[in-house]
């Protein structure tokens, strides 16, 4: 087992008191009557449509929310569609979380069909959104926005704010919450910065399975070099020329490593990592790009899922 050199303390906060259904990775179950059992005063009911925004509200809403997880980890969240126990999960919440930046294209209608008015929380408000290349797809901008610690830390704070005004009574604590996980964001990004700094800048090449890391590359300074799927979307086809292209690219700048993501399949990437006469990074060692991986995994968190793409990005490409 690969050593990890990060010294970034990752004890998140007590998950005790959450529900059965609120367990992270797990999809919605019905539980409409658990906001008001137990002892104290009702928990706020959340839901949180990706893994990475639930992982900051179970954060910042710690034992006094019940949170419910739409998306699974590893589940692709760019054709992702609403099930029923989704939209019931929706019509008996008090806030809704979402990524944004058109990433949950599901949710407008689940929350129309669930009848929900309850407060939305758009985790991206205050974030400098990445322009797309004017189609469709990317007609909202890149929103991979949370591979970038700095623009996760304003995500988690829009969630402080947003329980916060559904629970005047608990503001205080989930100001205590969002100020501790921040230090925690800070503490990862200097890591990361000095991680990547120590790598020699013509080395610093990135090629992934799509484009997913534009945040990241551009907060670091890395190269990206280009993606499998040309494409902020993962559902966008792949030409032959698209292939031709990318490899000619590969070894025009000498890269050394192309990074499979831990929820696509790596086969494109293998064929190209063939083609181009360089490695191909998977496995255990893929990247999480659009999703937080299953509990137990190098990626269950999103500080663990920072700590473990940088540390193979670093090895990677030494």
């Amino acid at each position: 087992m690969r050593t990890r050199s990060f010294s970034l303390a990752i004890a998140g906060l007590s998950t005790a008191g959450l529900l059965g259904w609120a367990l992270a990775g797990c999809g919605p179950t019905a539980s409409p009557s658990a906001a008001g059992s137990g002892d104290g005063p009702a928990r706020v009911r959340v839901v949180a449509t990706t893994t990475q925004v639930a992982d900051f509200a179970r954060n910042i809403g710690g034992d006094r929310i019940q949170l419910t997880q739409l998306l699974k980890p590893n589940v692709d969240p760019h054709d992702y569609e609403a099930s029923p126990a989704d939209v019931q999960a929706i019509a008996l919440a008090d806030v809704v979380v979402k990524n944004g930046v058109g990433l949950e294209k599901f949710l407008d209608e689940a929350i129309s069909s669930a009848g929900f008015e309850g407060t939305v929380v758009d985790a991206s408000q205050g974030v400098p959104i990445r322009t797309g290349n004017g189609t469709d797809e990317e007609k909202a901008g890149d929103p991979h926005i949370w591979q970038n610690p700095r623009n996760a830390k304003i995500m988690a704070h829009n969630i402080a704010v947003g329980l916060s005004t559904k629970d005047p009574a608990d503001a205080a604590l989930f100001q205590r919450n969002d100020t501790a996980y921040a230090a925690k964001l800070d503490a990862l990004d200097r890591d990361i910065q000095t991680r990547i700094d120590a790598l020699p800048a013509g080395q610093r090449k990135l090629v992934t399975n799509h484009d997913a890391f534009g945040y990241y590359v551009d907060r670091y300074r890395l190269q990206f070099v280009g993606s499998i799927i040309p494409s902020f979307d993962t559902s966008a086809e792949l030409s032959g020329k698209d292939i031709t292209d990318l490899v000619a690219k590969i070894k025009a700048t000498g890269v050394k490593a192309i990074f499979s993501e831990a929820s696509l399949p790596p086969k494109t990437a293998q064929t190209i990592g063939r083609e181009a006469g360089v490695r191909v990074i998977g496995g255990e060692d893929a990247l999480y790009g659009d999703t937080l991986g299953p509990a137990g995994s190098a990626g269950d968190t999103y500080l663990k899922m920072e700590e473990h793409n940088t540390q193979t990005i670093v090895d990677g490409l030494s």
